[in-house]
């Protein structure tokens, strides 16, 4: 007889989780619940009048190849499409800089550029180049990535290039993320190389060498898919169906409860008994079964970054920017509620019709209130009147979307990571046949969510 397995979520992960699990083992009898009406969770693309418009995660970092592998099997390889790659900015001091060239996550790797900015001052710039004759930092377990590139390279590298291309990823304040939840690729590289410099200009010189073998690749890191990262979620979805699994739509689980070793999971109406169990919700739905549990109360604690996308689309008369580039971040020393913007036309041309202009703006930082607190209108007219110090806008947009993803960031705050072990070894040892994933754990990335789920997946086969 075969064995029964129980999926709560129709995410990425979820969905993800139930390709591998008829993959590794065809006669296992999958059921997805999920909440809502519809599969991709976070991911959610809105097509119209030859529009295609992410309402969520805009791609994915394709060097994260597990995504691609599964796009391939599922016949959409010819769907995939990198990213334009140009020039991307960062606002400081009341205006755009372009990133130096080489630079790696805003890590300088070239001398020329970084020497040429004038987003970083001379005595700036001479303070990061004390970072080839510092020692390694000595950690105990953890370190905020704060802390460890302001040791490293100076503060005002920190301010005006890494946190704003490191904070916004996560939606924490970046000296309260944690390195090893993160970027622990960071510290190996010092204690390789014995600085964080000549550590990056490895990778670079590795990352050149790769473009030599294949000089017809496309140069840009991130992918997407001619229709949307929803087609992906689609055919996704499909693919599993085909292989019986089972989704349940607006069908919320009530509860979980263990039993002689089996999972009862309680639905309005009804329940029904699984030999496994996968749960790829966010913690703030999952701790409503596990609170019970000493050992989850970590969770309690997690807080979680409220972000809205706000999406303009403007006819191309009524809209000057003459920056010829993809999209810039902000310095958090700067005065704005934007966190980062996409020139979504100039980054992925395929999502815009002609003679029209796409624009993502995206609201939300740790700690404050702004999406909670205003109508879509007053977060559309806050995005506004922060884009209008970079650029000039001639008129109204054709149209506007708000989309908002409440508590929907999970902060990894420093020792989040030996946390999270804590609990995953505590699950095996307590619950056989029971994992939990996805975005609370580690990585929020689409890729790492599939990784997530694959790995899931493979422990739980071992234990049923």
């Amino acid at each position: 007889m075969s064995k029964k397995v129980a999926i709560i979520g129709a995410g990425i992960t979820g969905l993800a989780s139930a390709y591998y699990f008829k993959r590794y083992q065809p006669d296992i009898d999958i059921t997805i619940f999920e909440a809502t009406n519809r599969p991709g969770g976070k991911i959610q693309t809105y097509r119209k009048d030859g529009y295609t418009i992410e309402l969520g995660p805009e791609s994915y970092l394709g060097r994260k190849t597990i995504m691609t592998e599964i796009a391939k099997d599922l016949g959409l390889e010819n769907e995939l499409i990198t990213n334009q790659t140009g020039q991307s900015y960062i606002f400081a001091k009341n205006k755009l800089y372009p990133i130096p060239g080489g630079s790696i996550m805003g890590i300088p790797t070239d001398i020329k550029p970084f020497l040429k900015t004038r987003l970083i001052s001379p005595l700036g710039k001479l303070r990061a180049s004390l970072d080839l004759f510092k020692s390694p930092i000595q950690i105990d377990d953890d370190i905020s990535v704060g802390d460890f590139f302001r040791q490293r390279l100076g503060n005002e590298i920190l301010e005006n290039l890494i946190e704003p291309l490191m904070g916004g990823i996560y939606g924490t304040d970046i000296d309260q993320l944690s390195l090893m939840s993160t970027f622990p690729d960071f510290k190996k590289k010092e204690e390789t190389y014995g600085s964080l410099i000549r550590g990056m200009q490895h990778e670079k010189a590795e990352r050149v060498k790769q473009r030599q073998l294949y000089p017809g690749a496309p140069k840009g890191q991130f992918k997407q898919f001619r229709h949307g990262l929803s087609s992906f979620i689609e055919a996704l979805a499909k693919d599993v169906e085909s292989k019986g699994v089972t989704i349940r739509y607006n069908t919320a689980v009530e509860d979980i409860v263990t039993k002689k070793g089996e999972y009862e999971v309680n639905i309005e109406g009804g329940s029904e008994t699984f030999d496994g169990l996968l749960v790829t919700t966010p913690h703030q739905t999952f701790m409503k079964w596990f609170n019970h549990d000493e050992a989850f109360r970590y969770f309690n604690k997690m807080d979680s970054t409220s972000v809205a996308t706000v999406v303009f689309a403007f006819d191309e008369q009524n809209i000057e920017n003459t920056y010829n580039g993809t999209g810039f971040v902000i310095a958090r020393t700067s005065n704005t509620d934007i966190t980062a913007c996409t020139w979504t036309t100039k980054k992925w041309p395929f999502t815009t019709p002609e003679g029209k202009v796409l624009i993502r703006a995206y609201v939300g930082k740790p700690g404050d209130t702004v999406v909670e607190d205003h109508t879509d209108e007053e977060i559309a007219a806050i995005a506004r009147r922060d884009l209008e110090k970079m650029m000039t806008f001639k008129g109204d947009p054709d149209f506007t979307i708000v989309n908002r993803l409440p508590k929907s960031m999970p902060q990894y705050h420093i020792g989040h990571i030996s946390q999270i072990r804590k609990i995953q070894q505590h699950v095996k040892q307590t619950y056989k046949g029971l994992r939990i994933t996805g975005a609370p754990f580690e990585a929020v990335g689409l890729p790492d969510c599939i990784q997530q789920g694959k790995n899931a997946v493979e422990e739980l086969i071992e234990e049923l």
